[in-house]
Parts: structure tokens; C-alpha cells; sequence
């Protein structure tokens, strides 16, 4: 899984906070929701244009970003 494929940070959207790639979802959300106990088909239905591999983007991304170092993210 290469999250960059689905993950991009751009200052223009979201005052440059990652979001899933061509919508002004965070990745957070998508986090945040998964924490809170939904599942993917549960965030599917309330995110439409986010794919299951996105959700799983998010989730590798989270697991880059617990590693503690800098990320590189392509705008």
C-alpha cells in the first residue's frame, strides 16, 4: 500500500491538512471514525467518494506518521 496514492496535503485545501486525494475529507475524520468503533462500509456510506483503499491510506498513513519521524507528503 503506498499511501501517497491516496493521501495529499495541500495548502489551498483544508489550510493544508492531509486529506484524501481529489475531496476535502481529512484523514483525521476517516481516523477518527475508525476509532469510534465504524467500519469501513459504515464510512463509505457516510463518505461516498472515499474507496476502501483510501480508508486503508489513512490507516497506513497514521502508522507512518507513529513511527515519529518527518513525512514527505506530495502535494
Amino acid at each position: 500500500m503506498n499511501w501517497t496514492d491516496y493521501i495529499t496535503v495541500d495548502p489551498a485545501i483544508c489550510h493544508g491538512t492531509a486529506c484524501i486525494k481529489g475531496t476535502r475529507i481529512m484523514v483525521s475524520v476517516i481516523l477518527d471514525n475508525l476509532a469510534a468503533g465504524a467500519s469501513p462500509e459504515e464510512i463509505r456510506r457516510d463518505y461516498p467518494s472515499v474507496s476502501t483503499a483510501a480508508i486503508r491510506a489513512a490507516i497506513a498513513y497514521a502508522a507512518e506518521l507513529s513511527h515519529e519521524r518527518v513525512l514527505a507528503v506530495p502535494a
